[in-house]
């Protein structure tokens, strides 16, 4: 019997169409790498019996990055990064999905790909074919190769997308492959540059990361852009002439004046004279026309996006997390689409019959099938997906609170679509005063029709007006002139900023989200009240560099001409590596002017932000001077010595303090701790050694002392070592002394703690060597502090003894891991007698002795 491989995009959309197309009769599996699962099922292919296998990735197999030195921020020049080569690398090495993909694959006669239907999932489809081909015992032929075309996860979309198959478009997927060349060689030249050279002179930035994009520089371009508008904004005076008149109900009615308003206050009171002069305005002509409020077109992503942050109050970013869990849920179809028009033949009836039993829009449901659906109003087709649609009836019950409301909006505006419009009888009234024209407008409701189920675009209240006929004549109650100035415009919303970048071609329906939630990430903008996005000063100061240095840096036209070049590609009208080359050399020119011209924005940078040698307190000495350093606190904390004009970086995300003042025996500088907490991870560290690894084995940025290999420096790992990790297969358990009382070992490579002696006074990795492999420790206790949960037994204060071994320890130790994890699971690694100090292994039996202790 021959096997068709089938792979979805995610386990949960792998689960359902599995259960969709089996009927619900697929077993399931976990799979070779032990964190995919397989779903298998006989059933009917190509008119032939088959065993399919359905299973799935995780997003993308493969990422682009650079070979290994170049990514190396210290040791390759930024400029080199738009000619050096790339590598694709799996995207998650621990999950070893292109093994897996390989042997699942191994044996498999047909492949059908469920990637999502746009280009990301297109450039997905052909990372999957070549990590399958790279285990089928023959290479499977393009005929053998299908791709799966749906828009929702429904039994009659999923079977007939089946019955359907069509080639993956390697075209698309080459347009991917040519956007993530350029972001990541663009993007990582910038940065890199500009993070070394500001980093380096400013100690308040309070940013590990200064970065640039090439399409999120022109987002926060944008916003900034706003920032300067509302900055130079000079309010001017205008005068509104205003008029009160008394109609015939005893009702006062203000008139609206046909000029609206005048800049000149002479002239303003001139009119306000000549209208003084009368004490009744006539009806010149009463005119009632029926006027309609159209329903809206059919739903697509920018149009969910700018609802879900307007009207919802969630971020675009959360808004499309949420809509990507109703649609694996099969409650709304693709919700990453561009097109407003529905296809011929999509089944609006069958949708719509779906929430009639709705209590929530049940009635305006019914309503609507009674008296016949409306087509929905011609949209624009881009040829990707239908606009977004509910797939299936939900309740409050049925989904969490943010899923629900964008639920509810996704249903609500289908219905809209389908319903009549919004009717209406609109009254103008116009007046004569002299030579002057006023007016009065209202409006009375003659049929709801969709605002019944959008509620919140219902017209207000009917503004019932008094019942004049041209010739009356109305007593002037009041004529007075109206000092107002003009508004400054306000800061951009999330809604406004998604529309200039639709405008503007910056980014795609999926990436936007991303482009606004990385500007907030990094410090560039912050989220005020109502969504709007306020620039920091940070923010404003790199786009205001930009524009000084090269304003096609932060200008949208860069990127917009370069989306137009990708989907090119993407239609087969242009050539990949000719896009790719031409665009890497125009932005590797542009890097090379800004580099040469970064005096520029290093001017702006003096006014916003201080110097290194003006940031941060006093902390500790520096080796080479002797002088103290500061301890900077802001991101990313570091020391700085304003002696030496040095600066090194530290430990991030946790407590950094001196070490009882001792001194590294290399280079004499003050020895420093660095600690989560009293119960996480700890260990001390030189901060020259830190910077500067004095050892071939340690490494730069992430050795402390519990890495050092120095044959005799009491705080290295040779002094405090007590024994391989029980966990990883490189990592070394070391003592840190450092957190005293609260007594731990610590692995150098993993996140094992071992808490043990709590509260002992002095705890010492001995010179000898338990049966087992590990050292030796000696542990005291202070005669007074002797206690029934401390002491040792016999009453003696001071024992050597094993840790994995001695009886008496045992109830003294609990091992954890410092951060969340999953649960730990033994290793068998033997005996291993090796004395050399810290390398040796415990025995398994003491392994899963200590495993006990597991908390």
């Amino acid at each position: 019997m021959k096997t068709a491989l089938m792979v979805a995009e995610k386990p949960s959309l792998a689960a359902s169409l599995a259960n969709i197309l089996s009927n619900g009769r697929c077993t399931s599996r976990k799979g070779l790498n032990g964190s995919n699962t397989v779903h298998e099922w006989i059933g009917q292919f190509k008119s032939e019996t088959v065993n399919f296998k359905m299973t799935s990735v995780y997003g993308h197999v493969m990422n682009l990055d650079f070979f290994g030195k170049y990514n190396q921020w210290d040791k390759v020049d930024p400029a080199e990064l738009f000619s050096c080569p790339t590598e694709k690398k799996e995207a998650s090495p621990k999950l070893k999905i292109p093994y897996f993909l390989a042997k699942e694959g191994a044996h498999c006669d047909y492949l059908i790909l469920w990637l999502d239907c746009d280009k990301e999932g297109e450039n997905i489809c052909f990372e999957v074919i070549n990590a399958v081909q790279q285990g089928t015992t023959r290479r499977l032929s393009p005929n053998d190769i299908w791709r799966a075309r749906f828009s929702a996860i429904t039994e009659k979309d999923i079977k007939n997308a089946l019955a359907n198959l069509v080639k993956p478009n390697e075209n698309e997927a080459k347009s991917v492959d040519a956007r993530q060349e350029l972001d990541l060689r663009i993007g990582c030249a910038f940065t890199r540059f500009q993070t070394k050279f500001f980093q380096g002179k400013y100690g308040d930035l309070d940013v590990s990361l200064i970065s640039y994009g090439p399409c999120q520089t022109p987002t926060l371009g944008f916003c900034v852009q706003r920032h300067d508008e509302i900055q130079t904004f000079k309010p001017d005076p205008y005068w509104v002439l205003q008029v009160t008149a008394k109609c015939l109900d005893g009702q006062d009615s203000i008139l609206s004046w046909s000029r609206v308003r005048s800049f000149d206050k002479e002239v303003a009171n001139m009119f306000l004279s000549h209208v003084k002069e009368y004490d009744e305005a006539i009806v010149i002509s009463v005119e009632s026309k029926e006027k309609t409020k159209s329903r809206p077109i059919a739903l697509n992503t920018v149009e969910l996006m700018r609802v879900a942050s307007s009207g919802l109050g969630m971020g675009p970013h959360h808004a499309m997390q949420c809509a990507e869990r109703l649609y694996i849920q099969g409650y709304i179809s693709y919700p990453r689409t561009e097109t407003t028009m529905y296809p011929e033949n999509f089944n609006l009836l069958a949708v719509l019959k779906q929430q009639q039993s709705s209590s929530d829009w049940g009635d305006q449901v019914r309503k609507i099938l009674a008296n016949g659906i409306n087509r929905p109003m011609k949209g624009r087709n881009v040829g990707d997906h239908p606009p977004i649609t509910p797939m299936k009836q939900a309740t409050r019950s049925d989904l969490d609170g943010d899923s629900w409301k964008l639920y509810d909006y996704i249903t609500r505006h289908f219905i809209a679509t389908l319903d009549q419009d919004c009717k209406y009888l609109s009254t103008t009234m116009k007046f004569e005063i002299g030579m002057e024209v006023f007016s009065m407008n209202g409006h009375s409701l003659i049929d709801p029709g969709y605002t019944s189920t959008l509620t919140w675009q219902a017209l207000g209240s009917s503004d019932t007006l008094p019942k004049f006929v041209p010739g009356d004549r109305v007593n002037i109650q009041e004529a007075k002139l109206l000092e107002c100035y003009t508004q400054p415009p306000d800061y951009l919303t999330e809604a406004e900023l998604i529309s200039l970048m639709e405008k503007h071609g910056i980014g795609t329906d999926a990436s936007i989200p991303l482009h606004i939630n990385n500007i907030c990430m990094r410090n560039y903008t912050s989220i005020a009240t109502g969504r709007k996005l306020v620039p920091t000063s940070l923010g404003i100061v790199l786009v205001h560099g930009y524009q000084k240095i090269d304003p096609e840096l932060v200008l949208p036209t860069m990127r917009s001409a370069v989306e137009e070049q990708l989907n090119l590609i993407a239609q087969g009208r242009a050539d990949y590596h000719a896009v790719l080359q031409h665009t890497v050399e125009i932005f590797k020119q542009k890097f090379q002017y800004f580099v040469h011209n970064i005096e520029a924005m290093d001017q702006l940078f003096e006014v916003s932000f201080s110097p290194l040698s003006a940031s941060g307190k006093a902390h500790s000495r520096c080796g080479k001077c002797r002088r103290y350093m500061k301890y900077i606190q802001t991101k990313p904390s570091r020391m700085h010595c304003a002696h030496c004009n040095e600066t090194y970086n530290l430990p991030q995300n946790g407590n950094i303090r001196i070490y009882k003042e001792l001194k590294c025996p290399l280079d004499d500088f003050e020895l420093l701790s660095w600690s989560t907490g009293a119960r996480g991870k700890s260990y001390t560290f030189c901060p020259y050694c830190y910077n500067n690894p004095p050892f071939r084995d340690m490494k730069k940025g992430i050795s402390g002392c519990n890495s050092c290999t120095h044959p005799t420096c009491p705080h290295g790992m040779n002094s405090t070592g007590l024994s391989s990790c029980l966990e990883c297969n490189s990592g070394i358990l070391v003592l840190d002394p450092s957190a005293a009382p609260k007594w731990k070992l610590g692995c150098n490579r993993c996140d094992v703690i071992i808490h043990l002696f709590d509260n002992a006074h002095k705890v010492v990795v001995d010179t000898d060597v338990c049966d087992c492999g590990a050292q030796l420790v000696t542990v005291e206790y202070k005669q007074a502090r002797k206690s029934e949960k401390t002491k040792l037994p016999n009453e003696a204060t001071e024992m050597t003894g094993c840790v994995f071994c001695t009886p008496a320890f045992s109830a003294l130790v609990e091992k954890h891991r410092a951060v969340a994890s999953k649960p730990v699971t033994t290793r068998n690694h033997g005996h291993a007698k090796s004395r050399s100090r810290g390398k040796p292994r415990p025995p398994k039996g003491k392994m899963a002795q200590l495993a006990a202790y597991f908390v």
